[in-house]
């Protein structure tokens, strides 16, 4: 019996990157080999167990684990037996072993994780978005970001981001999607113990949407849901226009700037609910009623996800 040592675990994902840590040091040419795994679940390292032994020139290569992941195995080689099918979950226990992660433990259990809540709030001006996000936030422990908060706190506590941002205002160019990303980014980091984050007002194009789940990436996060604010749009000129009395805010008090308003919302958030939808990720829900009727609409969609 001799044992191969294979590596393809970073933390509690698979990083699809296979390293032979401990190779053959006998001569196999010509025999019969039975690999025995803990658990196959993509079968990234079954695959090159099978480009090792085709190499060796083996007789015969059969392979036989403990746990199988039917729902994660991505791959066409036959898998000879199979001890106990499991749900695609990351456990651990007995010997599993990745990167030193709850290994040898007497018994078998499904690892732990936090349940992140990343959700994206369109809305056009007068749908309630921030003062649902308030609410929401403090229901489900999330970290609100907008953007325009984010923008305005660089700009005026004159950091580096908000430096190069203003260098790019004050020329008259639009500020680059990488220098908006980075302060989104500064803004997660400075929240390690968020169970989640709202994010307002961005993304507002499909390129920023990338680059959003890039970076959730990064952290083995995910856009766990959007969700629209839907609402006539005589209903939410006419909130703007009394909402104007009391601001103060141009923008709220003439019909025409709000008609311009939500045409540049609907051209730019068609797109990304498309993105979205075809990502199973989007929903929308009616904007119209009291506030707390509003939250509970929110409340069936996120409680959902």
């Amino acid at each position: 019996m001799s044992f191969i040592k294979l590596s393809s675990y970073h933390g509690t994902s698979s990083s699809g990157d296979i390293k032979e840590l401990i190779g053959l040091s006998q001569d196999i040419e010509g025999r019969t080999v039975v690999v025995l795994e803990d658990i196959i679940d993509t079968g990234n390292t079954l695959d090159e167990l099978h480009k090792i032994f085709k190499a060796k020139k083996v007789k015969q290569f059969k392979i036989g684990t403990l746990f199988f992941k039917p729902e994660a195995y991505t791959k066409q080689h036959k898998i000879d037996y199979i001890g106990m099918e499991i749900p695609n979950e990351f456990i651990v226990g007995y010997g599993l072993d990745y990167d030193e992660l709850g290994r040898n433990l007497p018994e078998v259990y499904q690892l732990h994780t936090q349940n992140m809540i990343n959700l994206i709030l369109f809305g056009k001006p007068g749908a309630g978005k921030g003062t649902q996000a308030n609410v929401l936030k403090e229901k489900y422990d999330l970290v609100h970001i907008s953007t325009g908060d984010v923008f305005r706190y660089n700009m005026k506590n004159d950091t580096e981001l908000g430096k190069l941002a203003k260098s790019y205002i004050d020329k008259g160019d639009l500020v680059p999607d990488e220098v908006t990303i980075n302060m989104l980014e500064a803004e997660v980091d400075k929240n390690p113990e968020a169970k989640g984050f709202i994010f307002d007002g961005f993304p507002r194009t499909i390129a920023q949407a990338n680059a959003l789940d890039a970076f959730l990436t990064t952290k083995e996060w995910t856009v766990s849901g959007t969700i629209a604010l839907d609402a006539p749009d005589e209903v939410l000129i006419e909130r703007l226009l009394e909402r104007g009395k009391d601001s103060g805010r141009a923008d709220d008090q003439d019909r025409d700037k709000i008609a311009n308003r939500f045409d540049e919302y609907n051209e730019k958030t068609a797109p990304l609910i498309n993105f979205y939808t075809a990502q199973n990720k989007f929903s929308s829900v009616d904007a119209i009623g009291k506030v707390e009727e509003v939250t509970a609409r929110l409340s069936a969609v996120i409680d959902e996800l």
